[in-house]
């Protein structure tokens, strides 16, 4: 079993080692696309595009006070921007009932694809 753990361990570590370099790279391949204008390019056979995506952040008190309904309030338990789409979707919330409650956030994806 220490075997095992130790290896759980290094692969870890090499994840955590992973994570920190795809995120450098993914910061460089943005800067490059922002240098050059374009949110979408091709880099010898990769096709590089920059999505931007709007994200809700919810202010949890907002929501509270907006939500009375206990019933409402103990589905999402504490604000989960998926969770509260879902009931909106649903329509046991409403859209307008909860506008005032998060503010968007714009988010850039970085995709690349194999042509």
């Amino acid at each position: 079993m220490e075997k095992k753990v130790q290896h759980y361990y290094r692969l870890k570590q090499k994840q955590k080692e992973l994570e920190q370099e795809v995120a450098e790279l993914r910061r460089e391949i943005m800067a490059y696309c922002s240098e050059q204008g374009q949110t979408e390019t091709v880099i010898g056979s990769y096709k590089v595009k920059l999505i931007a995506q709007n994200r809700k952040e919810y202010d949890d008190s907002k929501l509270y006070d907006t939500l009375t309904d206990p019933e409402v309030w103990r589905l999402l338990s504490r604000t989960d921007p998926s969770k509260v789409a879902s009931l909106t979707k649903l329509n046991v919330i409403s859209e307008e009932q909860i506008r005032h409650t998060y503010s968007l956030k714009t988010v850039t994806l970085l995709q690349v694809d194999k042509k």
